[in-house]
């Protein structure tokens, strides 16, 4: 956390000495301030603390109860791109010219076993491609900009029922994920990426619907590694530090 305000206080209790009677009624003033801004956690760290609760007994597979969600949720709504060092001149939000879709930046903000928390700038046509979060429970929130989603549950496999996959695009934007757990190759956990293709272009013979309709269907293809198209860089994160007591 910073503590800049902090300072600007004290400077200026210093300042202020033009009498006894009013160097101490400010010095208790700046005194309460300096409690009050203490007392006060960045929104960052909010999110921070009601994760450790949310995942405390988490683990693969295990999803936070409804109202443990809605509590994560709110908080996660709260936050605002100016809380994590974000604004739309930064140059992760611009397109550098590689001929391809441009790279999204990865901003790594904090990782437990327990779950995760970063962030992903796009820039205006950049792609995430179709990928999956096994046994993960995902919260996002868009922080600024606009994004299409593509999102597809697995039929008729209630292992991975519950499984998500999804893709991003339109204009500049950035993503706050929460992860729980995090992505984990040695736990099992890594991330498959996958191309979708119209269900009417399965070839054998498909699932049976039951009803619905093809239109509302894809088959989606394991690709074998990263897609050469997706190309993602690290960057550091400037926005208020999360502290783990």
């Amino acid at each position: 956390m910073r503590v800049n305000g902090s300072l600007a206080d004290r400077k200026g209790s210093d300042q202020v000495a033009t009498g006894k009677s009013t160097s101490s009624s400010n010095s208790k003033k700046n005194k309460r301030r300096q409690k009050k801004s203490a007392a006060m956690p960045s929104a960052v760290q909010r999110v921070f603390e009601t994760c450790k609760e949310v995942f405390a007994d988490g683990g693969p597979g295990i999803v936070p109860s409804p109202d443990e969600v809605e509590r994560l949720r709110s908080v996660l709504d709260a936050v605002m791109p100016a809380d994590v060092g974000l604004s739309p001149n930064l140059p992760f939000f611009r397109d550098v010219g590689t001929g391809g879709p441009p790279p999204v930046t990865y901003l790594h903000l904090y990782e437990c076993p327990k779950f995760s928390i970063c962030i992903f700038c796009l820039p205006q046509g950049a792609v995430i491609p179709l990928h999956d979060h096994p046994a993960m429970t995902v919260f996002s929130k868009l922080l600024m900009g606009s994004m299409h989603i593509k999102s597809y549950d697995w039929v008729h496999d209630p292992r991975v029922s519950n499984q998500r996959i999804k893709s991003s695009t339109v204009t500049s934007c950035a993503v706050l994920d929460v992860l729980g757990p995090p992505y984990d190759d040695e736990q099992g956990r890594a991330c498959t990426y996958y191309r979708g293709n119209a269900y009417s272009n399965l070839p054998g013979e498909g699932p049976t619907l039951c009803g619905e309709r093809e239109e509302d269907h894809a088959w989606l293809e394991e690709r074998g590694s990263k897609p050469d198209e997706l190309v993602v860089r690290g960057a550091e994160y400037k926005g208020p530090r999360i502290v783990d007591h």
